[in-house]
């Protein structure tokens, strides 16, 4: 146990809760960053952490993010706030700047201005969307830490200037600031926007009667899917490491859309999902990512960090509990 203190922005998101269980679990005393009060997750999230200080602070408004560092006075600071789906990153590019880009940039500052460089350790959430995954692009093992970098939405492009003004406060001002380039992960806590939990959550009213079908965009994708409980935990050892670094977390296999409506059908018995899933173009993207395979060796090696949920597993954990939890709305109603 350890009588450490963290601060989180995203706090109420599904890494966030992931986070601050894990952290609780580890003896830290925990802040998060909530976005005003009308934030809509605040109540639920206060309810399963009554022990977690939320103070208000936005990412766009700098003095709130150096009061929030002065207030939590933390020895860790884990940002992952982020307008993070990629389709709305399109409709919303200014936003999507503002707050994955530059927030980021208000945080780094926030450390230095209030002379915590030497003492607060910082994360800085990365994404596998920094790579874009175009042919020419794609090496046969896997995205590494050395793989070219070229984004092909808004959202990737906030996110690659998070990443390299993070790099550039660590070489500039000595934090100890790290970046998990973190490929897609998924699970219960996943909001219903993100196409795995708009799957799990569809198949579980299916089989329960509540609907007839999902609609979704494109199917052929393929991404490299792990459980998002795994990838906190190496979050947290990436700030526990003696030196700051960057390091890709990754399953090192990729899975299609396809692939996962085969797996969550599956799980209640339905053996071909195609008369329940109506496309629908306006789920397309102007510019969609092909194919994104991690390599993790590095966290491995370096970290030990390993995963301990592999895909069939993550698409049963999230589809059972979306059946459970309708089931229990069916009861209380």
């Amino acid at each position: 146990m350890t009588s450490k203190s963290a601060l989180i922005t995203g706090i109420t998101g599904q890494d966030g809760g992931h986070l601050t269980r894990l952290l609780l679990d580890e003896g830290y005393t925990v802040f998060g960053i909530v976005r005003g009060q009308s934030n809509p997750k605040r109540a639920a999230f206060s309810q399963e952490f009554p022990e977690v200080t939320l103070i208000e602070a936005d990412l766009l408004d700098a003095s709130s993010v150096i009061r929030a560092v002065d207030l939590a006075d933390p020895d860790e600071f884990y940002n992952l706030a982020a307008i993070s789906h990629v389709g709305y990153s399109f409709r919303n590019p200014v936003l999507t700047l503002d707050t994955t880009g530059k927030g980021v940039l208000h945080c780094l500052e926030a450390i230095r201005i209030t002379g915590r460089a030497e003492t607060t350790r910082f994360y800085q959430a990365s994404t596998s969307e920094m790579y874009g995954g175009l042919d020419y692009n794609r090496p046969g093992l896997g995205y590494d830490e050395d793989s070219l970098f070229h984004p092909r939405s808004p959202y990737g492009v906030a996110k690659l200037y998070a990443h390299w003004i993070t790099r550039n406060y660590r070489e500039s001002y000595g934090i100890f600031a790290s970046c998990g380039i973190l490929f897609n992960h998924e699970g219960e806590r996943r909001g219903v926007e993100f196409v795995t939990r708009k799957i799990s959550d569809a198949v579980a009213r299916i089989s329960l009667g509540l609907a007839d079908d999902v609609q979704l965009g494109d199917l052929w994708p393929k991404r490299d899917w792990g459980y998002a409980g795994d990838y906190v935990r190496g979050m947290w050892q990436m700030l526990q490491h003696s030196e700051p670094d960057d390091f890709v977390l990754a399953t090192g296999e990729t899975h299609s859309i396809e692939e996962f409506l085969d797996r969550a059908f599956a799980e209640v018995g339905i053996d071909d999902w195609h008369p329940y899933v109506v496309r629908n173009e306006s789920f397309t993207r102007p510019a969609e990512v092909d194919i994104l395979l991690g390599n993790p060796a590095k966290a491995e090696r370096v970290l030990g960090w390993r995963r301990e949920v592999d895909f069939e597993g993550l698409v049963r954990r999230m589809v059972t509990h979306d059946v459970e939890l309708l089931r229990g709305q069916s009861v209380r109603s």
